[in-house]
């Protein structure tokens, strides 16, 4: 250590000159310097430690970079206040000792000096170096680690909070938005109090015209009324369903049979039997006028066979094209209801209504006579045992529920029980007559019953849900041309059936819904559609003795001839005779066992039924009359047999050509334009021969 003994050789020099010259500052000087000198010996006492810390492999530590090297000073401040004071006290006597001390200082700090270089030059000290260094880099890595840790914990708990404030201003932002929209409600709420009725009048005005809301407003307030009444006039609602329930079944039998056949058993009875059943049941709940009956018809029918012809030559799927038409025919029919379309059948006048009326009479007839005929063309010639069989029941059936019809006007027994005979007469016939059928020595006869299946299902095995989506757009959309057809057909029809129900001579009270009627159509065409099921129309025949089962009837005494007094308006007849009717797919063994003949006994009655009251027929029988036997205000009083028959003569005509078009299958899709031309012979070609006052005379005034 040159250094430290340069130094400490030139202090003790200056010491002594010191003490010679001013012993008291000198004193001072030296009592500092030994402190110095007692704490630089004090670092380097404790070898121990050293030797402690080299074990723990720390050469830092050893060769005295921290504590031992650069000294400790922890305990400087008290190592240097026991020193000062120490020096003060005996600074002039210790002076020899302080020197001595000093000495053996700087001794042992050479040793210890030395001692440090030795340990550094030993083998394995350089390793202990590189380990301490990494070590100290792994710390460092820590620490950093450490930091980023914190630094990220710090920045997410930033993060949450500033997410939280986020989140509380938008909970107050909802719920200020809250309270806006709350009030804003409660405005709208009171606008719509205040003025919705006005709104909702004026947006209903431009959906729906003025005429069918007339028509809602009439019939409303008869609603409860038509479900009520019934249950007045119970003796003369249980008779009514029960006859009319044969009267129904029969049409839907027949027809069912006959679309199995045109249609290679696509659509079969329990398909007519079951939309039947449930089209009456929803039309007597939204129709305006419950009195008329939704049935097949002939037309119907003959529509049903030309599209299913069109799709086998087309090879076009028959089931999705068929739900289809139904489809755009239910809009189309809706459309028309809506618009008030109804308010055209004006120009329908009675001239149409009766050539209509007839047809449907003479296709009745027709058909009752069609099904016996076939008895004898597939009965051996050697025996004609069964056709006479048929026959003769069938003729048995029609005259016996004629007698019993007018019986009420007879003068045996009294009111009550004529009235009795006339209700229940019809049904017992039907009954006495399928019961003499089985009888053992009647069935050797084998006359033909009711064809219908066993068991309830669906033609084929198919499901109730048509495949609207197995035809292409492009043919769903050309289906729109048949509807249009059919639409056509259904206007006509429906219309000129519930005319013929609204007729005054009927006299019902509580008005007509043609344009309600017309919706309630449309709507349960697309229903029928979906699910494949035939479509039903206004039935004229079925309505029409609907409305006189459920009259109450009086003998005119001029004419001696039953007039109606009134009629019992309601829909629970319609609802419960159709439901009978969808249930007879539950009963179809019981069904079966109800011979042809005695249903082609009820289609005469039916037809000729209709005939009564058409005042077409009786101008025809009035044209062989005297003229001294007729009333005075017979036509040909007032316009003289000529003209009357002229008259007379262009509506039998017309009724010949419309039967002669319906006999033709190809062309009968085209039915509707026959009606459009009897609408056009009565408006422009019939006021070229006659004037107003002879239309009046004949009952057909030209409408306003």
């Amino acid at each position: 250590m040159p250094i430290m003994s340069f130094t400490t050789e030139s202090a003790t020099r200056r010491h002594h000159n010191n003490v010679i010259k001013s012993p008291k500052p000198i004193s001072f000087l030296i009592s500092l310097f030994v402190v110095l000198l007692v704490l630089r010996s004090h670092a380097f006492q404790s070898p121990a430690p050293h030797r402690a810390v080299l074990g723990k492999r720390n050469p830092i530590n050893i060769c005295g970079r921290n504590s031992l090297c650069g000294g400790q000073s922890a305990g400087l401040s008290s190592s240097c206040r026991n020193i000062i004071l120490y020096g003060t006290k005996h600074s002039s006597d210790k002076i020899s000792d302080t020197s001595d001390q000093i000495s053996r200082a700087s001794g042992e700090s050479r040793l210890e000096k030395n001692d440090c270089e030795t340990l550094k030059n030993e083998p394995g000290s350089k390793e202990l170096y590189d380990d301490e260094e990494t070590l100290e880099d792994e710390e460092l890595e820590n620490i950093k680690l450490e930091t980023e840790e914190k630094i990220e914990k710090e920045a997410v708990a930033q993060q949450v909070s500033q997410e939280k404030e986020e989140l509380q201003a938008a909970v107050q932002e909802v719920k200020e938005a809250v309270v806006e929209v709350s009030q804003s409600a409660k405005n709208l709420g009171d606008a719509v109090i205040n003025h919705g009725p006005g709104i909702f009048s004026r947006f209903f005005s431009l959906l729906v015209s003025e005429e069918m809301r007339n028509d809602v407003r009439r019939r409303r307030k008869h609603y409860i009324s038509d479900w009520t009444d019934a249950f007045q006039k119970k003796r003369q609602v249980i008779p009514a369903v029960l006859f009319l329930y044969f009267a129904c079944l029969a049409p839907a039998v027949s027809f069912g049979t006959i679309s199995s056949e045109i249609t290679n058993g696509s659509i079969g009875v329990v398909e007519f039997l079951l939309s039947s059943g449930v089209s009456g049941m929803l039309y007597s709940i939204l129709s305006g006028q419950p009195m008329a009956f939704l049935a097949p018809t002939g037309l119907t029918l003959a529509f049903i066979s030309g599209l299913f012809r069109f799709c086998s030559i087309r090879n076009l799927p028959f089931f999705p094209v068929y739900a289809w038409v139904g489809l755009w025919t239910s809009a189309f029919m809706t459309i028309l209801g809506l618009s008030g379309s109804s308010k055209l059948i004006r120009f329908c006048t009675r001239f149409t209504d009766e050539v209509f009326n007839g047809l449907l009479s003479i296709n009745f007839i027709y058909e009752a006579m069609s099904s016996l005929k076939r008895n004898f063309d597939h009965a051996d010639p050697m025996n004609l045992t069964m056709p006479f069989v048929a026959l003769s029941m069938a003729l048995g059936t029609f005259f016996s529920t004629m007698t019993v019809v007018k019986f009420e006007a007879t003068k045996f027994f009294n009111s009550k029980i004529r009235t009795a005979i006339k209700n229940f007469g019809p049904v017992s016939i039907i009954l006495l007559f399928t019961m003499f059928n089985t009888l053992p020595w009647c069935q050797k006869f084998r006359v033909p019953t009711l064809s219908v299946p066993d068991t309830f299902q669906l033609a084929g095995g198919r499901s109730f849900l048509v495949a609207l989506k197995d035809i292409p757009m492009n043919v769903r959309m050309l289906c729109a041309l048949p509807a249009c057809l059919l639409t056509c057909l259904f206007f006509m029809d429906q219309n000129i059936s519930v005319r013929l129900v609204n007729n005054p001579d009927n006299k019902l009270k509580k008005g007509e819904a043609y344009n309600l009627d017309m919706v309630a159509l449309g709507l349960i065409t697309g229903g029928l559609s979906v699910f494949g099921l035939p479509w039903m129309c206004g039935a004229t025949v079925q309505s029409m003795n609907h409305v006189r089962a459920m009259a109450e009837t009086k003998l005119n005494e001029e004419t001696k001839q039953m007039e109606i007094a009134r009629v019992t308006e309601t829909r629970v007849t319609g609802f419960t005779i159709h439901a009978l009717l969808a249930s007879t797919i539950l009963l179809l063994p019981l069904i079966k066992k109800i011979p042809i003949p005695v249903v082609s006994g009820v289609f005469l009655f039916l037809g000729r039924k209709l005939m009564t009251g058409n005042k077409f027929f009786k101008r025809i029988t009035d044209a062989f009359a005297e003229a001294k036997r007729l009333p005075d205000d017979n036509p040909i009083h007032l316009l003289g047999r000529k003209k009357m028959n002229v008259y007379t003569g262009v509506q039998v005509l017309c009724l010949i050509g419309l039967f002669g078009f319906k006999q033709i299958p190809s062309i009968t899709i085209f039915f509707p334009a026959m009606i459009a031309i009897l609408m056009f012979i009565r408006s422009l070609i019939l006021p070229n021969f006659f004037n107003e006052d002879e239309f009046v005379a004949l009952g057909d005034p030209t409408p306003s």
